[in-house]
Parts: structure tokens; sequence; C-alpha cells
């Protein structure tokens, strides 16, 4: 079968890491790729937003089987245009992908649905969302409506910063918000399969989005991320999938925009149990590479049975043991990040079972270079988690970026509670 990877980041590099490995595959395409995808996949300089270059790709190298990485072509309806043509997509189709898209769109189903989330308010003015922050204590959640890759949310713990957060997001015409209360509690990312009846859980892991150790400074993208998160419990698990994720999934089969792909739900363990922050239509960047790491099967069927409506007939198994992936930015991030930069010393890194997945990267002239504000990822196994921090810091430390950076706290939380 031959496969195209739509996308370019490090959850990319490990999807297309994990596909390569499958016996179902025979040609593995990736656009564009990066230079990481490249050592596993045929790359081709096609945007991931440039729907009628893919599906023309599609057509001329008898691509049997489509997946979707990022967000942005799900939300403009790609899988849908894509299934139009016949061919099995993993990836939900345009409605449904407002789930991320939208973030107004998800809290009023979780208002339909009874779905526990924080209060909020959907505002559509900068004057209306002023006035909406006399309802709210401080701190105070701001949202832009729209997608922000993972940058869009403000936390804001003064008056001044709610408004400077207001006035950001409606300096565009056309902006609406979402302002939410504060959730008290420890975040938690949880990821299932659907095919649109079945609902699969896909592992559980914990992201570092503050720029800073300590969780301090701007948010990001994601800084570094592990897996499994034991503070998502079995019993929590059951009761975030039984309360949260399957009503979603029913209300959108009735609506007629059945959820196909992987859903990652943004949880809040709050007093009163999980709550709902937020959805992401695709696999989180960086919690894609600590999950391909533990996967123990071939990934392929798994996300054909997704597509194909068989999920009931797939079980995946992980790996007991942590996995444990540290961000390296570049110098800026997540400001205007530095350019350029050269990276060397990614075989020394792996040397020792650990595995570097590129993020923004290119190729110049034979020697690798950064290309983005998140980097690379690396991602690493471990006993526990003390383990899988110290072989991943050993594997960045064997790196040489100069131009780069990173937390050297990923998985502080759960290193407390092990300690």
């Amino acid at each position: 079968m031959n496969v195209l990877l739509v996308g370019s980041g490090g959850r990319e590099h490990a999807l297309a890491w994990k596909l390569a490995q499958s016996p179902l595959l025979d040609r593995l395409y990736a656009l564009p790729g990066n230079p990481g995808i490249a050592e596993h996949a045929e790359c081709a300089n096609i945007a991931a937003t440039d729907q009628r270059a893919i599906i023309d790709f599609c057509l001329r190298h008898s691509i049997g089987f489509v997946v979707i990485g990022p967000e942005a072509p799900l939300v403009e309806g790609l899988a849908d245009n894509l299934r139009t043509m016949g061919l099995p997509v993993f990836g939900p189709g345009k409605t449904a992908a407002q789930l991320e898209g939208s973030k107004a769109f998800t809290k009023d189903l979780c208002a339909r649905e009874h779905i526990p989330t924080a209060r909020y308010d959907h505002v559509h003015s900068k004057d209306g969302a002023e006035a909406a922050l006399a309802d709210y204590g401080l701190p105070v959640v701001i949202k832009a409506d729209g997608l922000a890759a993972g940058k869009g949310v403000t936390v804001a713990t003064t008056e001044q910063e709610a408004r400077d957060a207001i006035l950001a997001i409606f300096a565009e015409a056309g902006a609406t918000a979402v302002i939410e209360e504060f959730l008290e509690g420890e975040e938690v990312s949880l990821f299932v399969l659907s095919d649109g009846t079945h609902v699969l859980p896909f592992g559980s892991a914990q992201d570092h989005k503050r720029v800073g150790d300590g969780d301090t400074g701007p948010n990001t993208g994601g800084m570094g991320a592990y897996s499994p998160a034991p503070v998502l419990t079995p019993e929590l698990e059951a009761r975030a999938i039984a309360e949260i994720v399957e009503p979603t999934v029913a209300a959108l089969a009735r609506i007629g925009a059945p959820y196909s792909g992987v859903l990652y739900a943004g949880l809040m363990l709050t007093a009163d149990g999980p709550k709902l922050i937020e959805y992401n239509v695709r696999f989180g960047d960086p919690e894609c590479q600590v999950l391909m790491l533990r996967l123990e099967d071939d990934l392929l069927p798994i996300l054909l049975a997704t597509a194909k409506g068989a999920l009931a007939e797939v079980m995946p198994h992980f790996s007991r043991q942590t996995a444990l992936t540290v961000v390296m930015a570049a110098d800026g991030y997540p400001g205007t990040p530095a350019s350029g930069g050269t990276i060397s010393g990614i075989a020394d890194a792996e040397a020792n079972g650990a595995k570097v997945f590129q993020a923004g990267t290119r190729d110049e002239g034979g020697t690798l270079v950064a290309a983005g504000g998140r980097v690379l990822a690396v991602t690493a196994l471990g006993d526990d988690i003390g383990a899988a921090q110290a072989a991943a810091y050993r594997a960045v430390d064997a790196l040489d970026f100069p131009t780069g950076f990173c937390r050297r706290d990923i998985g502080w939380r759960e290193i407390a509670r092990a300690g």
C-alpha cells in the first residue's frame, strides 16, 4: 500500500518513523515533510494546505491511504475532499474538526450535552468581552476563537493582563473570543481513537506549555511531555471517556458529522472530577512523539481500522515503560526564533537508544539548520519517569545546537510524586 502523510513537524516525523516500520507499507510519501521525515519517506514540496495539489499527488502516485497530521488542513476540509474521491483518510471531516477550529463550537456542544467544562461566555467585540469580565474573578482564561498553534490562550492574573489579551484578539477584524472561568487542578492529555461509532483509549500524556523551567514565562506549542501520565488513573480515565469523550462523539454522529481520527482531550483534574479544557483533532506535538515511542504494535493497521470503521477489531499495546521528550527550541521562541543555527550530533544523541524527532529543520547543502521555533524533540524510554528523564537529557547534552535551548525540568511533577 502507498501511504501519504501530510505535514512537516515533529509529530509527523514520529508518525513517519512508526509507519515506515509497517510490513503493509509499499511506499511512504510525505508533503511537505522535513529532513527527518525524509529518512523514512519520499518528500515533495507541496504545502499541507494546498488541497488541489495534494489530491493531484494522490492520483499520480496511486495513494491508498492518507494520514493527515496537522490541524489546519483538517479544519479546511481536506479529509472530506479526499473521502469524496474514495480514499480512506485518517482525520476528521471539516465539521467535526471544528472541535479544534472553534472554541465556541466546542463550548456550545459541551453546554448542550452537559459535558463538564469551565463556565464561559462567547464574546464578539472588545466591549462585550470587557463587560463579560465582570462576571469572572481572577485569574481568568481568555481564548481566541480559532486556530492558534497552541498559543491563543491567556491565563490572566490581573485586570490589565485580561484587557491586554482582549485588545490583542480584537485587533483583528471579525475576531471572537471565549472568556472562561479558571479551573483549579492538574492538566493532563487523554488520547482516544474514534471511527465515528467506537471509542478506543490511546494513551495519556502530560505536556509542558510554558517556555521556562518551573512552568514560567509565556505559553508555547509545548516544550516537552511524558507518557503515560499516572495522575490520570484508570478510574479517572474511564470517567473522562464516559462523561466527556463519548457524549462528544455521539453528539457529532447525531448531527451527521461522525468523528473519525484521533481525538485529543485536554483535561483539568478538578476536585469535582475531570473537566474538558479543550479538544484537539490530531495527535499532540510533542505528545505524539512519546506515544509513538511507547506503541508496541504496527501503527498502520490501527489507523486504517479507524478510517474504515473497524476499531472494534483492534487493541493497541503500549510499553509499560515511560517515554519522555524534551523540545529544543530556537533562541527567541516563542517570540521571533533565531533561524539558520547549525545542528549536529544527532547520531551521538541516538547512540544509547534515544530518538531525535525533527520539527523546524531544513537541509542547507548537507548541513542541518534550524528553520522554526520548536526545532527538535529529543525522546527516550526508561523504566520509570526518572530513568526516562535522565536518558532524554543525556541525549540532549550529546547534541550540538548552539542557538537552541530547552527546559531542564520536563516531567517535574511526576518526578516529585515519584520521589
